[in-house]
Parts: structure tokens; sequence; C-alpha cells
């Protein structure tokens, strides 16, 4: 887990708990957990005010941008965590992130202090804090993540998420786990993570179990049920 530049594809899928273990039985001699393993992941989502950043994003706009802090596992106030930026530009995904203490990255991004360290990666989180106005913690979100890498050390990954909650007030890391559940009960979010494509024998298996690539963003949905009063998610399985 360490600052860095990322630049990926990554494919979502909403399955059910029977096509978790179909899938969970054929990765088993090619795949192993890597060195997330499972773990919860809370995440503070950055907004302005009338939720711009995700409304735009809802769009699917060619190009979009968000930004958030990340935590791993079990968190304490003085835990590091991820200031992340991420872009997706013609379905390439970038992503940009500086770690450090969560009381750093709480006084650079919501009290109006200096970037930790004076890097390329910072400059431009920086830059992006200054260009939208009032832009602040607006959304907590949370999941439970299984992380799966390919034992040959390929690129290729693959995480499975489930019990996503999200709050809009309380937004902080070190509060409570609670929030509201973004997903209907029994669905798993899938998601396929390369540079180069997802291996034949994987796209084989998706195409016999019948589980289609769908468009979702855990932020987007909580925003659409939980401030716009909508159930945006309807799966045909």
């Amino acid at each position: 887990m360490n600052n860095g530049f990322f630049m990926r594809t990554e494919s979502k899928y909403l399955i059910t708990r029977h096509q978790r273990a179909v899938i969970l039985n054929a990765i088993r001699d090619r795949m192993r957990l890597d060195s997330y393993g499972h773990s919860l992941i809370r995440n503070i989502y950055f907004d302005t005010p009338s939720f711009r950043l995700i409304r735009r994003s809802l769009e699917k706009p060619i190009y979009k941008e968000k930004m958030r802090i990340r935590a791993y596992g079990d968190f304490s106030p003085s835990e590091t965590v991820y200031v992340e930026l991420k872009k997706k530009y013609k379905g390439i995904v970038y992503k940009r992130r500086e770690a450090m203490p969560y009381p750093d990255a709480l006084c650079w991004t919501t009290a109006g202090g200096a970037p930790p360290r004076d890097t390329q990666i910072a400059r431009e989180i920086d830059y992006f804090m200054h260009f939208y106005e009032e832009l602040a913690p607006r959304a907590y979100l949370s999941y439970e993540r299984e992380a799966y890498c390919m034992r040959d050390g390929g690129d290729f990954r693959l995480t499975l998420d489930e019990n996503i909650r999200a709050r809009f007030h309380d937004v902080s890391l070190d509060g409570t786990d609670a929030g509201e559940s973004v997903l209907d009960g029994g669905l798993v979010l899938l998601e396929l993570k390369c540079n180069e494509g997802i291996p034949l024998w994987l796209t084989h298996l998706l195409s016999r179990e019948k589980i289609f690539k769908t468009s979702f963003s855990k932020y987007g949905v909580a925003y659409l049920k939980q401030i716009c009063g909508r159930s945006p998610v309807t799966v045909n399985i």
C-alpha cells in the first residue's frame, strides 16, 4: 500500500452469492488472496454542497473525477490513510494517491493546511481541491472486500465487495461504521482490474454463468438512494 500512480481498466458486475461461490471455485488454482486479503475498506468522499462531482459522474461523461480518503482494516486516529484522486477517461481509470497519518490528511483536506509533502501527486490533489469551491467531506462509505491476484504474477486483479454501507452524516473515519445498505440483500459487487485484458478462461466463465458487465458506482447509488430518494439498482439474474 504505497503512494503512487495507477492506470488500468475496471469492469464491474453485480452477482449473486451462488455466482460468487462459482467464481471462487474457478479461480482457486489460478489466483490467490493478495496483500490486502480480506479487509474492511472505509472511505470519505469529497464533493461540493450541490454534489457536483457525483451528479456529473452519474451522467456517464467521457471524463469524470472524484476524490476520497481511504483507510484499510481496523482504524485508529493515528492510522495511515490514503488521499486519492481518481479519474476516468474513455474507460481507462487513472488513480493517484498519497499516504499519510489521518490527522495530516484532515489538516490538508478540510482545514486548509499545506500538503504534507511537496510531490507531483500532492500538487495535483491540491489543485483539484482548490479548483472545486467548497469541496468538503460529503459521504462515508465502507465495505468488506476480498482481493485476489494471479499466482503467476500477472497484473490482473479480482475483488469481491459485500456489505456496502453509506451515510451522509457524521462523515469521518473515526466514528461508527454504521450506514444504510447500498446493495439489495444477497448481491455482491465483482470488479475485474487489469492493464491488458480479462483472462480468456474467466471470460468463458462469465458468459456461461450469464454474468454481464454493468455500470455501478457505490457512491453514486448511495447518493441516488439517500439524497434523491431513488432505488436505482435493478439486476436481472
